[in-house]
């Protein structure tokens, strides 16, 4: 059992280290933090914090840093998160208002986190089979050509001009249209394509050809939302903060560029404290991000978790910062879906 003391020991370490960069001593936390003891007895407390693989030295000097361990105790034992400040708040409001569709809202969300936090940002598209068809429009473009546009729930816009040839008409775009938001409105999209691969033979003659390849346009953008990816930004500021890094961070980058890589770890990665959920160091199954924190959160669309947001940086990261900005970000990016 760690005494009360020497976690507020770890806890000023921790603190110390992120803003300043450099090993903390005994003699700086007694200037800094009123623990109202000497500094013989912080070195007490930080002997045996070193004895439990919480804090170590980096070099032959009287400095401390954290270890993973150290973090994850920090961490975990965190009663608050740092609150975003209204001018924080304003700008994520701003920034985020007026996004048309979900290609634009995730980019400028993901690009958003960047900047508040100077670390990697990422957020996921929605997966396919938590989506469904909130409208179809057919909408005739010129004398031979009809555009086909997918609204899904989670706010995704996507269209297709397709080539009819002459001589349709629009009535028949009114009647196809019909009956496709009859059939498919509210459908997963992963039941579209069973559900409408009969609807032509409702047609005879041209009607039939036009529809079959209107249909089969729209299942095209169907089919777009099953390549599951990851947006990135701020890759440029690992380059910052490189010294944070042991050895080259070329691997580091290298593993982030790897979609398959990040989807399968984010995955894994379920909601705990605070609301995101966290691996710290080694705790990366990837040998290549053992010297990461990657932190997520998941964003939701009509009340339904759809995907995860969050940070890959260094484990000397602002823990309490960065987790309330994905936290904040990925609720403003909620509902903004759900708007």
């Amino acid at each position: 059992m760690i005494p009360e003391r020497s976690l507020e020991v770890l806890r000023a370490i921790v603190q110390d280290y992120i803003a300043s960069k450099e090993p903390v001593g005994s003699k700086s936390l007694v200037e800094r933090h009123a623990f109202g003891v000497s500094a013989a007895t912080i070195r007490n407390d930080m002997a045996l914090l070193e004895d439990e693989d919480l804090i170590h030295a980096p070099h032959t000097s009287a400095g401390r840093v954290p270890t993973d361990k150290g973090y994850r105790l920090f961490v975990d034992r965190l009663s608050e998160v740092k609150p975003l400040s209204n001018s924080e708040r304003l700008a994520i409001e701003n920034f985020m208002s007026g996004s048309a569709d979900l290609d634009e809202s995730l980019n400028r969300t993901v690009r958003l986190l960047s900047q508040l936090t100077n670390q990697v940002a990422m957020v996921q598209y929605p997966t396919l089979g938590k989506s469904s068809v909130r409208h179809i429009e057919l909408i005739p473009a010129a004398d031979t050509r009809v555009l086909v546009i997918l609204i899904t729930d989670n706010g995704r816009i996507q269209q297709q001009v397709v080539e009819l040839g002459p001589g349709f008409d629009e009535t028949f775009i009114a009647e196809l249209r019909a009956k496709l938001l009859s059939a498919i409105s509210g459908l997963a999209l992963t039941a579209v394509a069973e559900k409408i691969a009969s609807l032509p033979t409702s047609f005879s003659g041209e009607r039939s050809k036009w529809s079959k390849l209107i249909i089969s346009n729209l299942i095209a953008l169907v089919d777009e939302n099953r390549q599951e990816k990851v947006i990135l930004a701020g890759t440029s500021n690992l380059a910052k903060l490189e010294q944070d890094f042991q050895g080259s961070i070329s691997p580091v980058l290298e593993a982030i560029e790897e979609q398959v890589v990040l989807l399968k770890l984010i995955s894994e990665m379920q909601t705990e404290n605070n609301g995101v959920s966290l691996r710290i160091g080694r705790e990366n199954t990837l040998q290549e991000l053992s010297s990461t924190s990657v932190l997520v959160s998941e964003y939701e669309s009509e009340g339904s978790a759809v995907a995860k947001i969050g940070l890959i940086g260094p484990t000397r990261m602002d823990y309490s910062t960065n987790i309330s900005a994905v936290r904040a970000v990925a609720r403003y990016l909620s509902k903004s879906l759900g708007n």
